[in-house]
């Protein structure tokens, strides 16, 4: 992984982070389809006296014994959900930023370099290989969790934009940039001529 492939990386990462930034602080999409509950002290003293662990919570609970249908129909009747709890939580938002910004590295690193293995030697075609890469990480998880869970679609849209949208901020530096074929290429070595064959003297 030579240099410029590193430099893209770097500043694809602060391309993304500035990008979900702006998403989350200026624009709508960090907070679509996140609701506040009215009156929450009824439900946070339930949790308080039910849950005693941080963890992840599917509810209604699925008995013993139960099958699948059964359990749809339970869930048909009443209300269900999956509940993130902590029963007290030490949130550091500088520390959050911080593991945010190293996982969005990571990600463009990685991205940066496999575009580097390609032969894509046009701007529009390096866009385009990220544009093809953040659609695949925005799908990956968000469109499984809304199938199986129930995100509602507003926020499971939402997050798939920002990530698309995130991505699109790094391809167009590793782009500027001119990562691809152009990166790792060597010059061609010159055609060699052949010389041609002597015709032998003949015999006096």
């Amino acid at each position: 992984m030579n240099k410029r492939v590193v430099l893209a990386g770097v500043l694809g990462a602060v391309a993304i982070f500035l990008w979900t930034f702006l998403a989350h602080m200026a624009l709508p999409l960090g907070e679509a389809g996140v609701r506040q509950i009215d009156n929450e002290q009824p439900l946070l003293s339930a949790m308080q006296s039910t849950l005693s662990e941080h963890g992840i919570y599917l509810f209604p609970r699925m008995a013993p014994g139960m099958d699948q249908q059964q359990y749809g129909q339970k869930i048909a009747s009443g209300p269900s959900g999956m509940l993130i709890y902590f029963p007290k939580r030490d949130f550091s938002f500088g520390s959050a930023l911080a593991i945010e910004f190293l996982t969005e590295l990571l990600q463009t690193l990685v991205a940066v370099w496999l575009l580097s293995l390609t032969r894509i030697g046009t701007f529009g075609g390096r866009v385009g290989f990220f544009a093809l890469v953040g659609l695949i990480a925005a799908v990956a998880t968000n469109a499984s969790y809304a199938n199986w869970y129930g995100y509602p679609l507003l926020y499971t849209s939402s997050y798939m934009l920002t990530t698309w949208v995130g991505y699109l901020c790094a391809g167009l530096v590793a782009a500027a940039m001119k990562v691809g074929a152009d990166v790792n290429a060597s010059p061609a070595p010159a055609p060699t001529q052949s010389r041609p064959a002597t015709a032998a003297a003949g015999s006096h």
